[in-house]
């Protein structure tokens, strides 16, 4: 094998650990397979928690309800001429769909500037950046995942206008990030101390 043939098999090796990296998990509904599939997740996540003290529970529900763990999920573009694909309903990007100004904030507040919104270390990390964010501005419970994420959608100033009073399907969708927040919380319960193991196995 040549030095180019090495080459172009390492950079081939890179990318297919990659693609395998960023693949969303195969089951979604139970945050303990999803740990156990993603191993590096539940550092990441744990790392988060620790760092604004916002439950794993309610950081992996809202990455369930805004990317379902895509990695490059992005908003469905508009349409020009009612068939012309155009411009995206927002500049909403990465597993934690952050908005653009959002995430300068966030880089500029944690000095990350390397940070990207397709990667889930640092994806989970702005969830529990802004979340915190949330929790001082506006006294909300770090474990009310439904108030928490109607602020995260509709931004601190929106929320404290009350804007997600007036918009029904979003008081929904925040019931139910709640609720996945609470069956997460309860499976993580039963797994959590395998997790913390620097090798673990599920049977």
């Amino acid at each position: 094998m040549n030095s180019l043939t090495k080459i172009a098999f390492s950079i081939f090796i890179v990318f297919f650990l990659f693609a395998c990296a960023s693949k969303p998990p195969a089951f979604t509904e139970d945050v303990c397979l999803i740990f156990t599939e993603k191993k590096s997740w539940y550092k990441a996540a744990k790392k988060s928690e620790e760092n604004w003290n916002i439950p794993i529970s309610v950081s992996m529900a809202f990455i369930k309800q805004e990317s379902s763990f895509v990695a490059n999920a992005r908003p469905e573009r508009t349409q020009l001429l009612g068939f012309i694909p155009w411009k995206r309903k927002s500049s909403a990007r990465g597993y934690a769909q952050a908005i653009d100004g959002t995430w300068e904030m966030y880089l500029e507040e944690t000095g990350g500037w390397f940070k990207q919104r397709n990667d889930f270390n640092d994806a989970v990390d702005f969830i529990g950046w802004y979340n915190n964010k949330s929790v001082k501005e506006l006294g909300i419970s770090r474990d009310d995942a439904r108030a928490l994420y109607l602020a995260y959608h509709e931004g601190i100033a929106g929320f404290k206008k009350g804007n997600h009073r007036s918009k029904p399907w979003l008081l929904g969708v925040a019931d139910e990030v709640n609720n996945q927040s609470i069956i997460y919380n309860q499976q993580l319960q039963s797994c959590k101390k395998k997790l913390g193991r620097k090798f673990f196995l599920f049977f």
